[in-house]
Order: C-alpha cells, then structure tokens, then sequence
C-alpha cells in the first residue's frame, strides 16, 4: 500500500485550513442549537465529511478523525439519554451503575471537548494532529492510494530514472 506524502503547512491552502477546523467545530454547532440528540452531531459530521470529502486529503482526513472520534461518544450519550428516559417514565431508581456510566460520559465528553479545540486549531495552522486510536485510521484512509488512476498519475510526475 504507497502512501501519499503529507504536505506541510505552508501548502496547505486557507480554504482547506478552515474546511478542516470546521470538522471539528461540527459538534459545537449542532450543540449550540440546542439539538439534545447526541445523534445529531454524529449525523452532522457525517454529512460534513460527504460535503467536503473531495476537497482534498487534508480535509478528508480531519474530517474523518473528527467523525470516528465522534462514535463511541455519541452511543454512550445516546444510551445514556435512552436509559435516563426509561428511569422517569418508569418511576425507577437511578442505580449507581447509572451514575458510574454517567461519570464516565462526562470524562469521555470532557476528552472529546478538549481534544476537538485541539484538532481545530492545528488544522487551521496547516498542521496534522492524531487522536489515539482514530488518527491512525483516518490517516491510512485519506492519505492511501485507492485505484490505478492515482499510481499512474504519480508515475507521471516523478524525475526520470537513471
């Protein structure tokens, strides 16, 4: 599998800046409408990430880390919604497992907080910054080359052997 190089932030033009911190800022937006869904934020960068897919790879890429890294937050806090909900339509309890997991959200959410401000500003510098666990993969799937097309447009723009 090749690769393509990374650019540096000097290449990186400021339309491309912007679109990449706006994958990151996509939380932040449905959240200041007032949408209590979780699922609507993991809904809006999904559509951020479609929108702007072929904007180039480095909008690709922080699109698709701010996305992956959007996933286990949205399901814990959707389950946490769905559970909530059942507790006060069924006059039950909050159990201890139920405040265990609701602290472990705002952990969670509290990370995920921290790291997107993070992710939005090295993006709007030019520059590459990597989640645990979610940059690997977003960075194999935007920055690979995906078909033949691509090799032979690379293989065009080489020096010539010797």
């Amino acid at each position: 599998m090749e690769f393509h190089p990374i650019p540096q932030p000097e290449e990186v033009s400021e339309r491309e800046k912007q679109d990449a911190m706006g994958a990151y800022l996509m939380m932040f937006a449905t959240t200041a409408l007032g949408l209590p869904l979780p699922i609507v934020n993991m809904i809006a960068s999904v559509v951020y990430f479609f929108v702007n897919k072929s904007k180039g790879r480095f909008v690709q890429f922080h699109s698709l880390q701010s996305m992956y890294s959007q996933i286990p937050v949205s399901l814990l806090n959707s389950y946490l919604i769905v559970w909530a909900v059942y507790i006060f339509a069924n006059d039950a309890a909050f159990t201890n497992v139920f405040w265990g997991l609701l602290i472990t959200a705002g952990i969670f959410n509290l990370f995920y907080f921290i790291f997107s401000i993070i992710g939005a500003v090295k993006a709007y510098h030019g520059r590459f910054y990597y989640f645990l666990f979610f940059g690997k993969i977003a960075y194999i799937q935007a920055y690979k080359i995906k078909n033949e097309t691509e090799i032979k447009q690379q293989q065009m723009n080489m020096p010539p052997k010797m």
